[in-house]
């Protein structure tokens, strides 16, 4: 009864969080998968309630990276050259440069931005600070700038991360954002903002979903450790050997619903409970498998405001091979046909190009060419 009213109080005390938080939602989850033979793979869908526009851009060596400060206090801006090649997707509705959640360099280096509404606060840049970068310009400074989660570790700390909604356009709610950050060696963190602070977390879990923060979300997984890969296959009741209908009752209790903390604890325990792929093709596989629990059909998780009703989606799924390079996309409408990108050819080929992820050529199965022409 003590455990099932402190659940009760947890519950509660997430609702009246969230409660705050725009309504509307974003349901995003992200795994990472390492292979036998160290191959690193690392997963994500993305959903939204709003069609966003979703563009894949493919950026050479010495792309521009810009890091200002908030316009208000007329600090002076850097525009440097990008160490690496990256290829990443970013929302088109934005007005302005591309505000990248999602993508990887040819260091091996892997982002994914997943919504953190409620909890979300940037740092403030005051007159004094010599190092800063607006949140929208974050995920192309990693990408561009990073070739490994240590480094990460090290330099990131250095900057004040900021937001400003005065100078933001075009997005259907406010960027509020944790970063899953994965490099090709399997060292993996999550970065939040949680009271004006940089927090950086390992990633022990390879999981991310959204609200609340990343150490709740671990907390939480320890409420179901009775799972088991293994259930009982029958047990004896009086005199009758009672058997039990089919495999899976281990996971009994394993929580369905498409809530981030849900999510989280979905995509945790079969992540353990899968064997461990033999290498990068087979991780490949596995993510896809683990995703497939927490894809959204429309209509299935709605929200409400006043008359409005809308449905988080699972607009597209992509999975990249931080080993080899390789990264595979797919959108809703074509959830079975990944589009694979030989990014090592594009990465050398050294040009810039832009695709929208809704008109990709699916049904077709390597589009490296496509980005050469």
């Amino acid at each position: 009864m003590k455990q099932i009213m402190m659940r009760k109080i947890v519950a509660a005390s997430v609702s009246a969080t969230l409660a705050f938080a725009p309504f509307t939602s974003n349901a995003c989850t992200a795994v990472n998968i390492v292979a036998k033979d160290g191959s690193v793979v690392a997963g994500r869908t993305m959903e939204w309630a709003f069609d966003m526009k979703w563009q894949l851009t493919a950026n050479p060596k010495g792309t521009p990276i810009s890091l200002s400060a908030p316009a208000s206090l007329k600090l002076p801006a850097t525009s440097l050259s990008s160490k690496y090649a990256f290829v990443a997707i970013a929302p088109g509705v934005l007005a302005g440069p591309p505000a990248y959640l999602e993508g990887q360099n040819e260091a091996g280096l892997g982002i994914s931005g997943n919504f953190l509404p409620g909890f979300t606060e940037y740092q403030t840049v005051t007159p004094q600070d010599k190092n800063y970068v607006s949140i929208l310009n974050l995920g192309g400074f990693i990408l561009g700038m990073f070739g490994s989660v240590k480094e990460l570790r090290s330099e990131l700390p250095k900057y004040k991360v900021w937001f400003d909604p005065s100078e933001v356009k075009g997005l259907p709610t406010p960027p509020w954002l944790h970063l899953v950050l994965t490099d090709r060696g399997g060292d993996s963190i999550v970065i939040e903002f949680v009271k004006g602070q940089m927090m950086i977390h390992n990633n022990v879990a390879g999981v991310l979903t959204n609200a609340p923060t990343y150490d709740w979300h671990l907390n939480n997984v320890r409420n179901y450790l009775s799972l088991t890969s293994t259930a009982t296959s029958s047990v004896t009741v009086g005199n009758v050997n009672v058997t039990e209908l089919g495999q899976g009752g281990g996971l009994l209790g394993l929580p369905a619903d498409y809530t981030p903390p849900s999510r989280f604890v979905r995509a945790t325990y079969l992540k353990q409970f899968a064997y461990q792929p033999a290498n990068s093709a087979d991780a490949m596989q596995a993510a896809y498998h683990i995703l497939n629990n927490v894809d959204i059909p429309v209509g299935v998780a709605r929200s409400t405001d006043g008359k409005q009703v809308v449905s988080d989606y699972t607009q597209w799924v992509n999975i990249k091979d931080l080993k080899n390079n390789r990264m595979k996309i797919a959108n809703y409408a074509n959830r079975t046909n990944f589009i694979e990108i030989n990014l090592n050819e594009v990465f050398k080929s050294g040009k810039s190009k832009t695709w929208q992820i809704d008109k990709l050529p699916y049904p077709q199965n390597d589009v490296t060419t496509e980005f050469l022409k």
